[in-house]
């Protein structure tokens, strides 16, 4: 009996770790994934003779990689949050992340830079959103109390 004990308390114990552990695998993916895609979705774009310039500046491929490594980083870091403290982390998870990806257009259509380029910006953010946000919620719960 005493072992019985033992091995449901460790099962207990070990359910967080392998949650976590999961969230992390997931969103290490998700922002590899996304990096990956947004720079193919830039270098297709500079490819089709798409003008990469922001006042006159190019914008690097790799900036597109780092950018969207960084920012997918932040979005798993608020998911392993929300699953801590939120109450419908899922939920809340989904209405921030599709708000910050609305927002994240405005700086692309107030940007000096050809209709080209603001349209290959919006579609990276866009991709990016498309890998990240459906990988990361599907690790959330929907409740957590």
């Amino acid at each position: 009996m005493a072992s019985n004990m033992a091995s449901s308390n460790l099962g207990t114990a070990q359910a967080p770790t392998t949650r976590t552990t999961l969230m992390w695998r997931t969103g290490l993916f998700a922002c590899v994934a996304a990096a990956a895609a947004t720079t193919a979705v830039a270098a297709v774009a500079k490819g089709a003779g798409v003008s990469l310039e922001i006042d006159g500046e190019p914008i690097p491929l790799l900036g597109f990689t780092q950018l969207t490594l960084l920012f997918s980083a932040i979005g798993v870091l608020l998911a392993v949050a929300l699953r801590r403290w939120a109450a419908s982390p899922k939920r809340l998870f989904l209405g921030i992340t599709l708000g910050l990806t609305a927002l994240s257009f405005v700086p692309d259509l107030l940007v000096s830079a050809e209709l080209s380029t603001r349209l290959t910006l919006m579609a990276t953010h866009l991709v990016a959103a498309l890998i990240v946000i459906p990988l990361v919620a599907g690790r959330l719960p929907v409740r957590t109390r």
